[in-house]
């Protein structure tokens, strides 16, 4: 078993992912391994989502398999379901609270 990264890692140091996945999670504003460690997979795709929403399931299964240790397309295969339907309400939840008006 592979030693867990250390919360200063770089993201781009981190399996399945690299500058170009560092950098589209920075314009979401995660930069730290704590954090995506805090947010989690689908809540970290969200979020990056929201900021460019030409972002593929591609970033979902990394962000996976970089938490998990777990070879990006076992997660695919694996995870799939699961992964899919917490970004399902995590997006239902952002678009509701969206919808409803601003308490004064």
């Amino acid at each position: 078993m592979c030693p867990e990264p250390a919360t200063d890692t770089p993201i781009r140091a981190l399996k399945s992912l690299g500058p170009q996945s560092e950098a589209m999670l920075a314009r979401a504003g995660i930069t730290q391994l704590a954090q995506l460690r805090e947010l989690g997979a689908a809540r970290a795709y969200v979020r990056t989502k929201r900021v460019n929403p030409r972002v593929s399931l591609n970033l979902l299964w990394a962000l996976e398999s970089a938490l998990s240790g777990e070879r990006w397309q076992d997660v695919a295969r694996a995870h799939r379901t699961s992964l899919l339907l917490a970004v399902d309400a995590l997006e239902a939840q952002a678009t509701e609270a969206e919808s409803d008006p601003a308490e004064p």
